[in-house]
C-alpha cells in the first residue's frame, strides 16, 4: 500500500521560475529519502503559500520525512505547516489513471 503525504504553509517566496531555479539541489535531494516514489511541488503565490504532494512506499516513510522536512523548514522561519497522510485507495487511484504503480 502506497501513501500520500500534504503538505503546505505559508511563505512569502519565491514562487513560480524563481522558485524553480532557486530549489533544483532541494528538489534532487527529495530523491534521495526513504520511501520517496514521488512529488508534485504546489504553489499559490497570491495566497503567499507553498507546499507539495507526495507519494511514498510506507506509511513510516511519510512520517519519518515529515517530521525531517518540518524541522527544516521551521530552520527557514516557515511556521504554521500543516501535513497530512493518507492511506491510497489504489483500485480507486488507478481506475483514474493514478501514476501509483
Amino acid at each position: 500500500m502506497k501513501y500520500v503525504l500534504q503538505v503546505d504553509f505559508k511563505m512569502d517566496g519565491p514562487f513560480g521560475e524563481e522558485m524553480s531555479k532557486g530549489f533544483v539541489d532541494l528538489a534532487e535531494s527529495i530523491n534521495d529519502e526513504s520511501g520517496v516514489v514521488w512529488k508534485i511541488w504546489t504553489e499559490d503565490a497570491a495566497a503567499k503559500e507553498a507546499g507539495g504532494i507526495y507519494l511514498f512506499e510506507t506509511k513510516e516513510d511519510a512520517e519519518k520525512y515529515l517530521v525531517m522536512h518540518s524541522d527544516r523548514l521551521t530552520s527557514f522561519g516557515i511556521t504554521d505547516i500543516r501535513g497530512k497522510i493518507f492511506e491510497v485507495n489504489e483500485a480507486l487511484s488507478l481506475i483514474n489513471n493514478a501514476p501509483i504503480k
